[in-house]
């Protein structure tokens, strides 16, 4: 079963800064959407940012100005860069790729990230 690979999550103390690195295989065409998700404990999952076909970006009102997500297609990698950490980013983060053609969900098993006070 095709999976994404995520990488990055860790302890940071708030106002520090992370990089989440997601592992896309070659074996997925046809991508449209890449992104990333969150979920802390008790929440349902949410959308932080994604990268949709042609460039266009769409971030959550939480992580505005705060997170970045980019992608490096030579290196098959999503990155999400987040700075000045905040206690309520605290979750595990996941990566997400929807292709086309058919259309089909790839998602990875999660990284944690803990902002501490």
């Amino acid at each position: 079963q095709v999976q994404l690979v995520e990488s990055g999550g860790g302890l940071v103390q708030a106002g520090g800064s992370l990089r989440l690195s997601c592992a896309v295989p070659r074996s997925i065409f046809r991508i449209n959407v890449v992104g990333w998700y969150r979920q802390a404990p008790g929440k349902q999952r949410e959308l932080v940012a994604r990268i949709i076909s042609g460039g266009t970006t769409n971030y959550a009102d939480s992580v505005k100005g705060r997170f970045t997500i980019s992608r490096d297609n030579a290196k098959n990698t999503v990155y999400l860069q987040m700075n000045s950490l905040k206690p309520e980013d605290t979750a595990v983060y996941y990566c997400n790729v929807i292709a086309t053609l058919p259309v089909r969900d790839y998602w990875g098993q999660g990284t944690q990230v803990t902002v501490s006070s």
